[in-house]
């Protein structure tokens, strides 16, 4: 999935007063792409794993269920538990106990079992955004949100169809790039450990580590049609949230690459800055952005934007909340177009979407990510050690625009042209992309 995965703050939603609601108590994960993209910078989730400062729910009714359900026959366990625990399903898992501890040959890791059937019940959802948490995965990822971490320096991605997870780009500098790794290297496993199907969080958790010591990737080259075995320090990793240059014909080009806690600051600098040199057309690029925090995105729309909704949610009962609105100053007064491509998700197709749907710009590149649903953390123990994610609801921007599972097709759709998409840093005359952006750019200035 969290939203410049890398920053330790990268997951969580913070207060804008004056200008949001608040619901569902809140943990927004808002974001993962169809690849789902995390960012690796420090070692963090990404891909669009947005929380609110309250995302974490305790659940105190844990045990009181199941000893109901023994107690009563099934029917109280049920009304808790949606008809799922019930007399006979404990029944089976006891059977099922005896006969590994009577006929299975092998030794058995009780801890495992427990955690796999946890697991398996989260599985079984089919929902890629949802997940069980052990005490291990669950202290890597606070790690992540919370304390000191480092990584490779990567944007990695998983495709929900297939469950394979890719390299989207290595930045340059970062061990990762140092290392060889391309865009495209499909992960096979991380450390010894097949990593295909498993929760990206996770994955990114197993990438992450102390600093100085050392991870082996187990990868597929398509391009090159081999495996290949890549070991990547971790490193402490600093990326610019924001970048930008003034191209020919005063356009500004101004690239995000995630959405944390100073991006929206960097970013109206940036805009300033252009402005002051007489910017008469704008680009911002999203592609490869997995998210980042709601609030920032926020933040960058309503320096933008004249007065509306950017940003509401809706929960399983249908109930509205989290509304996010711009104000009536628009610093926006000049043609602008976005980059996107299929790895821009949650807060980069928020920052996309609103700018298309309000009117006041294009979308070039081609279709993103496509995730319109939030999710929240729920800690399933009282000691906290264990926890699961689910999908907890809709969310919709300008014009009750919802795009799960489609994504925003671009207005001008182009597709990166091979030769690009193996570079780690591509020349801007090489960038077919960026190049239909400025035209499209010179024929609305003109």
């Amino acid at each position: 999935m969290e939203e410049n995965f890398g920053q330790k703050d990268g997951h969580h939603i913070g207060e804008v007063a004056g200008k949001k609601k608040r619901g569902f108590q809140a943990g927004i994960l808002v974001g993962v792409l169809s690849t789902l993209t995390v960012v690796c910078i420090l070692g963090a989730v990404g891909v669009g794993v947005l929380f609110s400062a309250t995302g974490w729910k305790d659940q105190g009714r844990k045990e009181e269920l199941v000893l109901k359900a023994l107690e009563s026959g099934g029917g109280a366990a049920q009304e808790g538990a949606n008809n799922i625990l019930n007399v006979d399903l404990l029944a089976q898992i006891s059977m099922i106990n005896s006969y590994l501890e009577e006929y299975y040959l092998y030794d058995i890791d009780q801890e495992k079992l427990r955690t796999g059937m946890l697991a398996g019940m989260l599985a079984a959802l089919e929902d890629p955004y949802s997940g069980y948490f052990d005490r291990a995965s669950l202290e890597s990822f606070q790690d992540s949100t919370e304390g000191e971490y480092y990584g490779i320096g990567a944007a990695i991605s998983q495709e929900l169809s297939t469950g394979i997870v890719k390299i989207s780009k290595p930045y340059s500098g970062t061990p990762s790039a140092e290392a060889g790794l391309l865009p495209g290297d499909m992960l096979v496993s991380v450390g010894g450990t097949e990593v295909t199907g498993m929760d990206l969080t996770q994955v990114v958790s197993m990438i992450k580590g102390e600093e100085g010591t050392k991870i082996k990737l187990h990868i597929y080259r398509e391009s090159e049609e081999k495996y290949l075995d890549i070991e990547v320090e971790r490193r402490k990793v600093e990326i610019p949230t924001v970048e930008s240059q003034m191209l020919e014909n005063q356009i500004g080009y101004i690239e995000v690459s995630s959405f944390d806690g100073v991006t929206a600051e960097q970013f109206i600098k940036a805009y300033e800055t252009l402005a002051a040199q007489g910017m008469k057309g704008v680009i911002v690029d999203v592609r490869n952005n997995g998210g980042g925090l709601v609030d920032t995105v926020e933040t960058m729309l309503d320096y933008l934007l004249p007065e509306g909704t950017i940003f509401y949610a809706k929960d399983k009962k249908g109930t509205k909340s989290m509304e996010y609105r711009s104000d009536a100053k628009a610093a926006l007064n000049i043609p602008m177009a976005v980059l996107v491509n299929e790895e821009s998700a949650s807060a980069s197709e928020i920052f996309a979407g609103n700018i298309r749907a309000f009117g006041a710009g294009k979308l070039v590149g081609s279709t993103t990510y496509g995730k319109g649903v939030m999710q929240q953390m729920f800690y399933t123990n009282s000691e906290k050690t264990a926890a699961i994610k689910l999908t907890v609801g809709d969310y919709y921007i300008h014009s009750d625009i919802n795009i799960n599972g489609t994504g925003f097709v671009p207005d001008v759709e182009v597709a990166l042209s091979e030769e690009a998409s193996k570079l780690i840093d591509i020349p801007l005359e090489q960038d077919n992309q960026l190049q239909a952006a400025v035209e499209m750019l010179r024929k609305e200035m003109n």
